[in-house]
């Protein structure tokens, strides 16, 4: 018999690498619940940074994603972005390169999940469950989950993977409210470019070989090669910060014209006008973050991944802090019994919940530099060190350490409780 069993909600890149990691021991019993069909992730890239390298080598997955990373990872320095001033006609100009360790390791989404789910034993997930709402009443023993298809399940934790759009947060946080996702008053258009298309008479577009930064007045451009350098993925993004809090009215992705990206960065540079030329197809994104929240857990339902500090995509850290999430509170799930689950839970928020949000802010942050439109405006002495100092969070501390921390204080409370 298991000591607990423990139903995940969602199947993304959280809810995967959770369901992976305590699918290693057999006392726990896993039970993945996914609204879709099937797994699937869009056509786009991701990437993640040393400190989540750190945490793949520690939990054995390293070699399975040096497979489909671009460049494999080997820790020497790399550059993590080249940003530019882009918004002219006449060719722009680098005002910093930001290099570390690993640099930027980068993968195509659809890839990235597939590592997961190949690890995935048969028999955890299920299909067409998307959850309707849960119970926890304080004087029951477990969760019973109620599905839109009329079916229930119990669980003894319920873990909310379920994204921005959290039906768990929704109703952790019911008798408050405040805490839905909010538009960031950007908006993104997104596209795959074969690289071949980018490569001419012999030239190669500068964004094949360096992840790029295109920067301009209320508007940026992120673009990095994926899939064994073999695509090109690029974000388009322009901004009217003014809006950031306000009701969008649209849907939030939308399939738009060619002529719609290209006019919104009419007057950019030429390289930028290449390779935008190359989207057919580009999808229109309204971006919308959470507001950082009070808490991660309530009793024994804890949030993880975008269901918890779902963030602005500016640092490349929304799929890193699922993956430092799933490994902190997987650890601390093995070493718990089903009385202490909810000790369990309060240390995965003592450590996760301070660092995630603070990514969380500072995410957004970044976006407002990248566009001037921050404090340091296009001031480049200022603004250039600025930008470098939103990645310290990255080195000052090593994920394996934080995990320990989460142990130490769930012996703490351990302690206290007897």
């Amino acid at each position: 018999m298991p000591k607990f069993k423990v139903a995940i909600c969602g199947g993304g890149i959280s809810g995967l690498c959770l369901a992976v990691l305590l699918c290693r021991d057999p006392s726990i019993q896993v039970d993945m619940y996914e609204s879709a069909s099937r797994f699937a992730e869009i056509g786009a890239g991701v990437m993640i940074w040393s400190r989540t390298w750190k945490i793949l080598e520690a939990v054995g997955l390293a070699e399975d994603f040096s497979r489909i990373a671009h460049p494999p990872p080997d820790g020497s320095i790399g550059v993590g972005f080249d940003y530019r001033r882009s918004d002219q006609v006449e060719e722009g100009f680098q005002f910093r390169l930001v290099e570390m360790a690993y640099g930027c390791i980068r993968f195509h989404r659809a890839h990235f999940l597939d590592v997961l789910v190949n690890r995935l034993p048969p028999g955890v997930a299920h299909f067409g469950k998307r959850l309707a709402a849960y119970s926890d009443d304080s004087e029951a023993e477990t969760i019973t989950l109620n599905f839109a298809d009329g079916t229930t399940e119990a669980c003894d934790l319920l873990v909310g993977c379920d994204g921005i759009k959290s039906t768990v947060r929704k109703q952790m946080f019911a008798e408050e409210g405040g805490h839905d996702p909010v538009f960031t008053g950007t908006i993104a258009y997104r596209g795959l470019i074969p690289v071949s298309a980018l490569s001419s008479d012999g030239a190669v577009h500068r964004t094949v070989s360096t992840p790029m930064m295109y920067c301009g007045k209320d508007k940026h451009i992120v673009s990095y090669s994926i899939s064994q350098g073999s695509v090109v993925n690029v974000i388009t993004f322009r901004s009217d910060h003014e809006r950031e809090g306000s009701t969008y009215p649209d849907t939030w992705v939308t399939e738009c014209s060619q002529q719609e990206l290209l006019d919104c960065y009419s007057g950019w540079e030429p390289e930028v006008i290449e390779m935008l030329q190359h989207i057919e197809t580009p999808t229109r994104w309204a971006l919308h973050h959470l507001r950082p929240l009070p808490r991660f857990v309530n009793k024994k339902v804890v949030l993880v991944g975008d269901a918890a500090h779902a963030m602005s995509p500016h640092q490349g850290a929304g799929a890193g802090q699922a993956i430092e999430d799933a490994f902190v509170l997987a650890r601390l799930l093995k070493i718990c019994t089903l009385s202490t689950l909810h000790l369990a839970c309060e240390a995965y928020q003592h450590v996760r919940l301070p660092l995630a949000n603070r990514v969380l802010r500072g995410s957004y942050e970044s976006g407002m530099m990248y566009e001037f439109t921050s404090e340091f405006g296009d001031d480049y002495p200022r603004l250039g060190p600025a930008i470098e100092k939103q990645w310290a969070w990255i080195d000052e501390t090593d994920p394996v350490e934080v995990l320990q921390r989460a142990v130490d204080y769930y012996d703490s409370l351990l302690l206290s409780d007897t």
